[in-house]
């Protein structure tokens, strides 16, 4: 499982030093706690980190906590954020909400109050991935067909549930329609009429849907997520997944826009 890291960024040393050694304590490892001095410091970690987490001071020379955040952001990072003010400033606070910043603390922060601040941060960003994670495996179409359950002709609705819940084992067209208790032939024309995919595209999509939710959530072999996605053998399952997704099932898992999503 990916560790998340924190990153502190305060120009006064003690300061910084006693942040990093208060969230050390409180996270006993399970998280990486990473600082920097100024907003150049911090920007060398982040090109060699993969930051989750970011709590910077606002008032810095040279680069301030909200101009190190418009920097990071305008290059495509993404983490949330955490301000630490030793004023309050609502000029500040709107900049810093625009900015994405989840949370504003003012100086001098106890030890209890950037616990807090920190845990609901990192749930924030944990939702964060999460929609990010549905956005790329999604299939539209699917979701489209989804919503439309309970407006669609009944006998539909069954076979898109049966499809649901039997998608890892063999299934053919007359199988579902004789679970629905239609004639086949007839079944296929409702079925497109009412999905606006065939049958057979339909049980692929769903096929490919489970197996890309396999592939970032799992370690397991391609073997065994062919098998899991109902296919027979996995060289079908990597044809059929290239043809889809225009590349393997294991470069899918590799590509660095799905990178961190593992083991979410």
């Amino acid at each position: 499982m990916e560790t998340k890291t924190i990153l502190i960024v305060d120009d006064e040393e003690k300061t910084r030093q006693g942040l990093k050694k208060t969230l050390e304590k409180w996270s006993k490892g399970q998280y990486e706690i990473l600082s920097a001095s100024d907003g150049t410091e911090a920007h060398e970690v982040m090109n060699l980190s993969k930051v989750h987490l970011l709590i910077t001071d606002i008032c810095m020379p040279e680069m301030t906590g909200l101009q190190l955040l418009q920097s990071l952001k305008n290059k495509g990072y993404r983490f949330v954020g955490i301000i630490i003010s030793g004023h309050p400033d609502f000029q500040y606070a709107q900049e810093a909400i625009r900015l994405s910043v989840v949370n504003y603390l003012l100086k001098p922060v106890s030890k209890q109050k950037l616990i807090e601040a920190v845990e609901q941060a990192l749930e924030t960003e944990a939702s964060m991935e999460r929609a990010e994670y549905m956005e790329k495996v999604a299939d539209h179409q699917l979701l489209r067909i989804d919503r439309s359950i309970g407006h669609s002709n009944s006998a539909i609705n069954e076979a898109i549930s049966f499809i649901s819940q039997n998608v890892s084992n063999p299934l053919t067209l007359k199988q579902v329609a004789d679970a629905v208790h239609l004639n086949a032939s007839y079944f296929s024309v409702l079925f497109k009429e009412h999905t606006r995919l065939t049958f057979s595209e339909y049980v692929t999509r769903k096929r490919l849907q489970l197996s890309k939710k396999l592939l970032l959530t799992t370690d397991a072999q391609i073997e065994e997520i062919a098998q899991k996605a109902g296919y027979q053998t996995a060289k079908y399952f990597i044809k059929i997944f290239k043809e889809y997704e225009g590349v393997t099932p294991s470069k899918y898992r590799k590509m660095p826009e799905l990178d961190g999503m593992n083991n979410q």
